[in-house]
């Protein structure tokens, strides 16, 4: 490994290089889609994004005779481990070519910088938390990612084990074969469940996007706090992520159930914006006009399949049927009236109650995402 570089990405020229190695990597992969380089800076921008107001992290580029032949991030959670009792960092944004001495050298220095940082563990692919993208594709590579979701070669797999990672966990993506299945399914079911749950159940306001945030805060938060890999999302983050999804939100995707005062769960969903970042490289911008704006605006606009992002109710109320009815709410007001075809992720593999809810309603299993973890020595 004598030949292969490491260096941390200090200025805005190297990081411009670390999002855009991607290309080099995914030129001949046709399920792809190019991430939209201004958002990338955004997302990697320490002063903007606001993981970085509790957390901390660092960029490594690889280079090999003088060319970028691999990429990775380490990133230390503080709220993570806090909550955990646990002392792990994380590893993500992990590209690389096919060499293993390459991946070696990458996760070396993410090793590094995160023993520095006092911890023990290192688990990922995770980009910052488990709010953020996260998990590595193990099947499912000829279809193209939804929007926040990962996609990668699956030569991988091989380079993160031989590098002395095991799984530590699966999530699942499944796809909506037949709405009107799932459908009849659920009607039985919410008509079982609506005399014994008086839950009201209405559209995001919004209007008022930042009293929803906080509301949508709430509930993710009671909801999915005894999930594995959960942290909690800061009113900060929330904010932030509120203010990326709110163009892209429908309101009959962002549903919220009430029982009394009392929010109880919620559904959220948005166009599958990728379908359109497809058509534009990464770029708003070509020959100083708006080329890339006005494709994305074009395709946005046309697009028929959705992702389901989080589905969520606390824990009092679940097994009420309020699960069900939100779901049946987006199936027939998306699905059915809008013509949208849909995908669900990403799912726990042992949360057995919502894996079997989905088969039931016959959504099939077409992708799983593993995390890894080691021992840093």
């Amino acid at each position: 490994m004598s030949d292969i570089e490491i260096s941390e990405v200090n200025s805005r020229r190297e990081r411009s290089a670390f999002i855009k190695f991607q290309w080099q990597i995914y030129s001949n992969d046709p399920a792809w889609v190019p991430p939209l380089i201004i958002e990338r800076k955004t997302f990697l921008d320490r002063k903007r994004h606001p993981f970085y107001r509790h957390g901390d992290a660092a960029l490594f580029l690889a280079r090999k005779n003088g060319e970028i032949v691999g990429r990775i991030m380490a990133s230390d959670d503080p709220n993570y481990n806090s909550l955990h009792q646990s002392n792990v960092g994380c590893f993500g944004l992990f590209e690389s070519i096919d060499d293993q001495d390459v991946a070696t050298a990458l996760f070396d220095a993410a090793a590094r910088w995160l023993r520095t940082k006092g911890r023990t563990e290192m688990m990922g692919p995770i980009d910052y938390s488990t709010n953020y993208v996260c998990g590595l594709l193990i099947d499912g590579f000829q279809f193209p990612p939804t929007i926040l979701t990962a996609h990668n070669p699956p030569y991988y797999r091989d380079l993160i084990e031989r590098c002395g990672f095991t799984k530590a966990k699966d999530w699942y993506a499944w796809w909506f074969v037949d709405p009107s299945k799932a459908v009849a399914h659920l009607q039985r079911l919410a008509a079982r469940f609506n005399a014994r749950c008086p839950a009201i159940i209405r559209p995001a306001n919004l209007k008022d996007l930042r009293d929803e945030s906080r509301r949508l805060r709430e509930i993710y938060n009671r909801a999915w706090e005894k999930n594995w890999g959960f942290v909690p999302f800061t009113e900060a983050e929330i904010e932030f992520m509120t203010h990326e999804l709110k163009p892209l939100v429908i309101p009959e995707f962002a549903l919220i159930a009430e029982v009394g005062e009392e929010p109880a769960g919620f559904i959220l969903g948005v166009p599958d914006i990728n379908v359109a970042l497809r058509h534009i490289n990464g770029r708003l911008m070509a020959f100083g006009l708006p080329i890339g704006l006005l494709k994305l605006l074009y395709y946005k606009n046309r697009t028929r399949t959705a992702r389901l992002i989080a589905l969520g109710v606390i824990e009092k109320y679940r097994r009420s049927g309020i699960a069900e009815m939100l779901v049946l709410r987006i199936v027939e007001d998306a699905m059915i009236k809008r013509g949208f075809a849909g995908e669900l992720s990403l799912t726990l593999e042992d949360n057995f109650m919502i894996n079997r809810f989905l088969e039931a309603m016959g959504a099939q299993r077409y992708k799983t995402y593993r995390i890894f973890d080691r021992t840093l020595t």
